[in-house]
């Protein structure tokens, strides 16, 4: 338990933590999220570059990260990528709760070495993906990165959030992706701590999310 002043009244916020199992006929995943972590990730997907994108994310949005999946990669990596974005963003969706003093907004730049990315992610309730990244190749390792696409549209999908994501320069498609993942980690940060100022309120005017 953590306890945040807010005027004269402590509030209190529980543990923000949660696992999902997803289990068809194509994949076998279950994720584990603790997003007031530290960055530790304990990740097994079957395909080593993917692993390596979210250690990313677990790293630089300081999320805990669990997963262990099982999909169909004697086919290719597609249900495997798109059913581990589903997943977590069920977990993570589930971990946020009521969203009471939730920053809401988050957006990074980062750049790695030529290639630079912006993410902004909105915890809106609405899902909406909208990403521009011409990756200069087509695999980079095992990972076919139209599947790129496939990861941030299940997320979304499941954890309910807007997200922009654009690479404004690359030319390196492992540089471009691997800013876009560490942007996008940092913009999840930013928009998953919580503000002392609001604890207890929706960060909407509507009064819900």
């Amino acid at each position: 338990m953590t306890t945040y002043p807010l005027t004269e009244v402590p509030v209190v916020v529980t543990p923000r933590t949660a696992e999902v199992t997803r289990n068809t006929a194509e994949t076998r995943i279950t994720v584990k999220v603790n997003l007031d972590g530290t960055g530790k990730s304990r990740l097994s997907t079957g395909i080593g570059f993917f692993d390596h994108m979210l250690d990313q994310i677990a790293r630089h949005g300081l999320i805990d990260l669990d997963i262990e999946a099982d999909g169909d990669l004697h086919i290719d990596g597609h249900h495997t990528v798109e059913d581990v974005g589903i997943t977590l963003g069920q977990a993570v969706f589930k971990a946020v709760g009521d969203k009471k003093g939730l920053r809401r907004y988050g957006h990074a730049y980062v750049p790695l070495d030529e290639a630079l990315s912006r993410v902004v992610v909105d915890f809106s309730g609405r899902p909406g993906l909208v990403m521009d990244v011409p990756f200069k190749a087509g695999m980079i390792g095992a990972f076919d990165t139209h599947l790129a696409h496939e990861f941030f549209q299940g997320f979304v999908n499941h954890a309910l959030v807007t997200l922009h994501i654009d690479n404004l320069k690359g030319e390196n498609a492992h540089h471009q992706a691997e800013s876009v993942f560490k942007a996008f980690a940092r913009a999840l940060r930013d928009a998953l701590e919580l503000d002392p100022r609001s604890l207890g309120t929706i960060p909407s005017t509507k009064g819900s999310l």
